[in-house]
């Protein structure tokens, strides 16, 4: 299922202010190499990223699924010099492809991999210092898991963010373990009292959460 009209998305696309051309050369190289690059965010939901961190005032970042390094150097772009992003991954070869393009970004510097579980990285990130934005862009069947160990290493007044929150449709009939486990995640978030949130129709659903 089509989200939004392809028409509508490649409208919202040329609308939207182009990314600097090593994104445009990252995206190329993905498409040209590695399995699953649909898997990468786009123009569209890249921008918004960084514009979200810029609104949130965000110096310390959390993103969970690196992949190639799209999203990051989006949020890296929006903190300050001294801003840090941490992002992590089990996938050795994609965040290899990752660490290429942020040693050619000028953002690059501001980004950490933690390469491994990436439950088991969070977890092991103190609460103090506080993150100001979270990006939960990994295996799905552990979404929930997720969101309640970055919670409380949120600040108050933080952005939550988690994509592919729709699954192409598969929310609205779920069959899957995936299904099911997004399902959950959005009934979670909602009904969470520590946040306020939105479930946007941004690309393949973005839920989107403010830290009370």
């Amino acid at each position: 299922m089509n989200i939004v009209d392809p028409d509508i998305e490649r409208y919202a696309h040329d609308h939207t202010r182009q990314r600097p051309p090593l994104l445009d050369e990252l995206r190329e190289v993905t498409y040209a190499g590695v399995p699953d690059p649909q898997m990468q965010v786009g123009r569209v939901e890249g921008a918004l990223l960084k514009l979200l961190a810029s609104l949130a005032g965000a110096r310390r970042a959390l993103e969970i699924g690196t992949f190639t390094g799209y999203s990051a150097l989006c949020i890296a772009e929006a903190l300050p010099d001294d801003g840090e992003l941490i992002t992590c991954d089990r996938d050795p070869d994609v965040t290899r492809i990752a660490r290429s393009f942020f040693d050619r970004s000028e953002h690059g510097h501001k980004i950490r991999i933690a390469l491994g579980d990436a439950l088991a990285s969070v977890r092991a990130l103190p609460e103090d210092p506080p993150f100001d934005l979270v990006f939960i862009d990994a295996d799905k069947e552990r979404y929930v898991d997720y969101y309640e160990a970055v919670v409380p290493r949120l600040r108050s007044g933080g952005l939550l963010l988690a994509d592919n929150t729709l699954w192409s449709g598969r929310v609205l009939d779920p069959r899957a373990d995936s299904d099911r486990a997004l399902v959950a995640f959005n009934a979670r978030v909602t009904a969470d009292p520590r946040v306020e949130n939105v479930l946007l129709t941004v690309r393949d659903g973005l839920m989107l959460a403010r830290k009370r």
